[in-house]
């Protein structure tokens, strides 16, 4: 079950983005060059939808850095748990 969910956290926002980026408008708009979405999708995939979020809803000003803060907390989340799971694989293997 763990492992579903973390892949479901691994996934899910990659997912989303891509998907966002082939069919809807929302990226272009957010970001000016098609590299940093890209790099966002590999590196921070959390981070990067909260940014595209917040930024179709107005803008990234005042409290609206704490979403995007928010995306940052789950991509740190998600890397330390997927290196988590990844020592509990090791040690109950040997």
């Amino acid at each position: 079950m763990c492992c579903l969910v973390l892949v479901l956290f691994f996934l899910g926002p990659r997912a989303a983005l891509v998907l966002e980026w082939i069919f809807g408008h929302k990226i272009q708009h957010a970001f000016a060059h098609w590299y940093w979405p890209l790099l966002g999708i590999i590196f921070l995939p959390w981070t990067t939808l909260m940014y595209v979020i917040v930024w179709s809803s107005g803008g990234v000003h005042g409290a609206n850095w704490i979403a995007v803060a928010i995306g940052v907390c789950l991509d740190v989340f998600t890397y330390v748990a997927r290196a988590g799971q990844k020592a509990y694989m090791q040690r109950g293997m040997a």
